[in-house]
């Protein structure tokens, strides 16, 4: 309610009125999402695509899985843990063994049926093939720490490098001649071509955080270097709140958000996003809606009072 955290900003598309994340009361908003943080910091407290990776016990296997989960996080939530569930069943019961053997001359007709959205089975091949380059070095963390500065503000450098590496395996095994390589690509985005690099961001908030819904895997990247996952859930409920001055989505949105939460608490800023998304994916966030903030958990910190319709880059 309110116009609370709202300032005469031009945000990144000329429009003024840009909620304006300095001005967003900090301690009411904090104790609200502490709040909220606390509420979803349960196992079960909402349908997500890491429950099918938690399966797993072994921190290989999660790995793995979870960056398999990540990479096919997008489009509705029934569709993604269905496609989830198909590419796990043909890894079987340990995914990392799965990929370390995969051979794509026997192996890739297994992958040829799962279809999801624009995603196809070569493309999950070409994931695989890239997956078992990186666990060559000893896991998934290790091939990202190579590209990892511990000096860096975020981990913008490290997901350029991530992503920049990882496309440089050779993928004939999977695309044959075929180029540009379709697919595989859209796994490893980078910061630099303006994404906001949603899936990798997802998988980083699983392996780094720890608590009762994500893993704490990785040990040498801290928390406070994560950046938000930006979806339209995260979005919506961000710009409601003034956590970010954009209006149109990609890595400068997912900074500026992050900046924002980093304000609240500056140790773990992304532990908010599992209860931010969810929160959008309950439809209780009112932003540029009929309801306004009449369902929220927030009111009275929010402006729900949006107008614009978001172009996805995420």
């Amino acid at each position: 309610m309110g116009n609370v955290g709202r300032v005469g900003r031009v945000g990144q598309d000329g429009s003024n009125n840009v909620p304006d994340a300095t001005h967003v009361p900090h301690a009411p908003l904090k104790e609200r999402l502490d709040r909220l943080y606390t509420s979803f910091n349960c196992v079960d407290s909402a349908t997500d695509p890491i429950q099918l990776v938690r399966r797993f016990e072994a921190s290989a296997d999660r790995e793995v899985a979870g960056f398999c989960a990540a990479a096919l996080a997008f489009g509705r939530v029934a569709s993604v843990l269905q496609s989830i569930e198909r590419l796990l069943s043909v890894m079987g019961r340990s995914p990392s063994a799965y990929v370390r053997a995969f051979d794509p001359r026997r192996q890739a007709r297994d992958l040829k049926p799962i279809v999801h959205r624009w995603t196809k089975g070569d493309d999950l091949t070409a994931l695989v093939i890239i997956l078992q380059r990186m666990l060559q070095k000893g896991s998934i963390e290790k091939f990202f720490l190579e590209g990892y500065d511990a000096a860096a503000p975020d981990l913008s450098a490290a997901l350029e490098s991530f992503s920049s590496r990882a496309l440089q395996t050779d993928l004939r095994p999977a695309y044959g001649s075929r180029t540009p390589r379709p697919g595989v690509a859209y796994f490893f985005s980078r910061p630099s071509c303006g994404g906001a690099c949603k899936r990798l961001n997802l998988f980083l908030r699983w392996m780094v955080r720890s608590d009762a819904v994500d893993f704490g895997i990785w040990k040498n990247v801290p928390a406070s270097k994560l950046v938000v996952p930006l979806d339209t859930h995260v979005i919506r409920v961000g710009r409601c709140l003034g956590l970010t001055r954009y209006t149109s989505p990609g890595w400068r949105m997912a900074a500026d958000i992050t900046a924002s939460l980093r304000r609240l608490d500056a140790d773990d800023p992304v532990k908010y996003d599992f209860s931010l998304c969810h929160l959008g994916m309950s439809n209780q966030c009112g932003f540029s809606r009929g309801q306004g903030d009449s369902d929220c958990p927030l009111r009275g910190l929010c402006h729900p009072g949006g107008k614009r319709k978001l172009k996805s880059k995420i």
